[in-house]
């Protein structure tokens, strides 16, 4: 049974920073691209960043770059995400994602339903 546990969320003002921590179970870790979705309420879920498997690639969305960065530690079969320079619209609720299939191409990493594995999500609240 594969789990992915995400943690870390939680308050922060305007300009300080959060690391999110996804832990993965059940799952060849090292062969997963791994991703970071986000949805706000009333909003569709959207891609925030992604790491390929097999040479961490990063990828993300361009209203995170710069500013987000994601790893991953194959080791503790873990993802992260850190989120520095946090604004209010950066609220929402944070996914982790799995994608168990080895091939992606460039234009799938930000598609949802390209991932097969869904964590619970975390809250993220960043205050003006």
């Amino acid at each position: 049974q594969v789990q992915l546990v995400e943690s870390g969320g939680g308050l922060v003002q305007a300009g300080g920073s959060l690391r999110l921590s996804c832990a993965a179970s059940g799952l060849p870790f090292g062969t997963a691209t791994m991703g970071w979705f986000r949805q706000a309420p009333g909003k569709e879920r959207e891609f925030v960043a992604a790491i390929y498997w097999r040479d961490t690639s990063t990828y993300y969305a361009d209203s995170v770059k710069g500013r987000f960065t994601i790893s991953r530690d194959n080791a503790k079969n873990t993802v992260y995400l850190q989120m520095n320079s946090l604004k209010p619209e950066d609220t929402a609720v944070y996914y982790c994602a799995a994608r168990r299939r080895t091939y992606i191409t460039i234009h799938q990493y930000p598609i949802s339903d390209e991932y097969d594995y869904w964590g619970q999500g975390t809250q993220v609240t960043v205050s003006s």
